[in-house]
Order: C-alpha cells, then structure tokens, then sequence
C-alpha cells in the first residue's frame, strides 16, 4: 500500500502496521517503544507520564460531549490508567475560515469546565486558522504532564496469569452514538456517549490496591483493540465471557442492526483494568462507589495458556478468537 486510507488511523492493525514500520523505524526509543498511553520519564528522580493527542471528531457537537470535552477527557485519561495525577495541559486548534465563533466559545468553555472538573490547569496553547475547506471545522490538539505515584508500575506489558479483567462500565457507548448522530439513523433509546474524565476513579482504585497490573482506556478500537495490544505486549492468552460484557440494550440493539460487534466500538469513559484475583472484589467494591464505575464488572481473565491471543467463551458453549481490529470500521470517532 503506497498511501495513506481511513484504515490507518482506525485503531487496529493498519494504525499499529504504521506505527512499527514507519514511526518505531525513525523515532523508536527505550521509552516510546513501551507503548504506554503516555510515556512515562524519570527526570532527577521523578517519574512523570507525559502524553498527546488530536481530535478530530464528526459531528462536533454530540449526546454527551463535543470535540472540547474529548481532548480534556482524552488527554486527562491517558495520563491517569498511566497510573498518573494529571497535572497540566496543552492546547492546540486549528480552525477552519468561517468556523462560528459562538460554537468556538462553547467548545473552550467546555474545555475549561471539564478541566477545572478533572483537577488539571491548561497552561500553553497555539491557534492556527486555515483558509475555508483545509480543514473540517475545527481539530484540536491536547498535550498532558503529570505525576506517577510512588509504588505504582502499571504498564500494558505487566499482565499476569490469574489476573482479572474489570471495566467500569457498558462498552460501545460512544462510538454508537456518533456513529448513529452522524448519518441521522434515528434509532430510539437514550444513546449518550460515556465521554468522561477518570482521574478521579483511577485514584479511588489505587487507593484501595496500587499493585494494579495494567490499565488501559479503550478509544479506538474499542476493548478488542486493547485486549490485543495487552496480551501481545504482556505475551499472555486473554479469555473473555460473553455474558458478562456489560451493554447498554441501545448500543446492543443499534449494532445488531448495523452488524457490527460493540467490543470494536469506541469508549471514552471506559477502560480495562488488569488486577489479581485476590484483590478483584477490593477493587469493584471501591469503583462501584465512584460515580463512574457503578456498573463495573469482570469480563474475563488472563489464562495459564500459552501464547498471544484474546478470545471470547460464548453463551452458547462456543469460543471465538477475537482478532485484532482490520480496516475501517468507524471514521472520526475522537
């Protein structure tokens, strides 16, 4: 393939194909080679995670968010299943000629609202403006610094036969809900996207456990793209059980329809969480306290098996290998 497609920027194999043969090739390093959602540094021996990331999403506005609430919560997140207190940020637009100013103020209140929610100043930025059809609206770039505790080492290469896996709510939210806003299907329910900052439920985690093996959000790709990426780097054998993957009946119902499996469907205010077994209640019992980890649950476990794969046990007595994500499934997601 000599040029870029959509595909590339999905979250599954074509985005991890160009993100080992091209960027890992120039830019490879002990630290970006880790893989984390945010590097994680020592400078004059402190740890620091530091993280960014663009937002591209269509529509701008959407049930739950717009493209400001995303880069906040974006940024904030990767920093915090990094094991981090975020700290500060960044933010960068560039903004198409002809873009509302009025839209423009909502999408930086916003900003400012979620950030003051999430507990993290935004203290540099860039304003770029292109001439009209260079751009679609507006994009957004966010950076993130903040503080690893002390005693914490999650990384998306520690999970460990006997852990469990837990995520802090229903899958699929969001990208079921831009998808259906963007081509106007109308279906009924309270489709609303999970778009949330998780700092604070992080924090509530940690301090019951700090021993947390790994913690990743699932965006792109939704939770098969991270479970993947977990047991590839972790070099363990995932089992998932299909009925007890948390699902709202809406997104069920809307991606039936649409055939397509929500465990590929992106979240913005969920993530997978890798914990022993013997501290899995200690942990659901202090996320189920959180406002946004009420609906936790465990959805599987790291096996004694061999090998590098994730598969799903069915409620029919079956097992299906959930693969790695290919091609496109949903464009501008986040």
């Amino acid at each position: 393939m000599s040029t870029i497609t959509l595909s590339h920027g999905s979250g599954g194999i074509q985005t991890n194909k160009l993100i080992n043969d091209l960027f890992f090739k120039y830019f490879g390093n002990n630290i970006l080679n880790q893989m984390n959602d945010a590097a994680q540094i020592d400078i004059d021996f402190r740890k620091i995670a530091f993280t960014t990331d663009s937002f591209v999403v269509n529509p701008i506005f959407f049930a739950g968010g717009n493209i400001g609430k995303l880069a906040i919560c974006g940024t904030v997140n990767d920093l915090a299943v990094s094991g981090a207190k975020p700290l500060y940020l960044t933010s960068a637009f560039i903004i198409e000629e002809g873009f509302s100013i009025a839209n423009l103020e909502t999408i930086v209140k916003t900003m400012a609202e979620e950030a003051a929610k999430a507990g993290v100043k935004i203290v540099a930025g860039d304003t770029k403006v292109v001439e009209k059809g260079n751009v679609d609206g507006i994009y957004i770039n966010t950076s993130g610094i903040g503080r690893i505790y002390e005693n914490v080492h999650i990384n998306c290469s520690n999970a460990q036969p006997g852990d469990v896996i837990i995520v802090n709510g229903t899958l699929g939210d969001h990208g079921m809900t831009i998808l259906c806003e963007r081509n106007n299907l109308g279906f009924e329910g309270n489709l609303i996207s999970d778009c949330a900052s998780l700092n604070s439920l992080v924090d509530c985690m940690l301090e019951v456990y700090d021993g947390i093996h790994v913690i990743r959000d699932a965006t792109r790709g939704g939770a098969a793209a991270v479970l993947n990426e977990i047991s590839d780097f972790s070099n363990v054998t995932i089992a998932l059980e299909e009925n007890l993957l948390p699902m709202k009946e809406e997104v069920k119902g809307a991606a039936e329809m649409l055939g397509l499996d929500p465990l590929y469907i992106a979240n913005e205010g969920k993530f997978c969480a890798f914990v022993p077994e013997a501290q899995a209640e200690q942990v659901l019992s202090a996320m189920r306290k959180h406002p946004l980890g009420t609906n936790a649950v465990i959805i599987g476990r790291v096996t004694e098996e061999l090998g590098k794969k994730v598969y799903l046990n069915t409620v029919v007595g079956g097992k299906r290998i959930v693969d790695m994500p290919s091609g496109l499934q949903l464009p501008r997601i986040c």
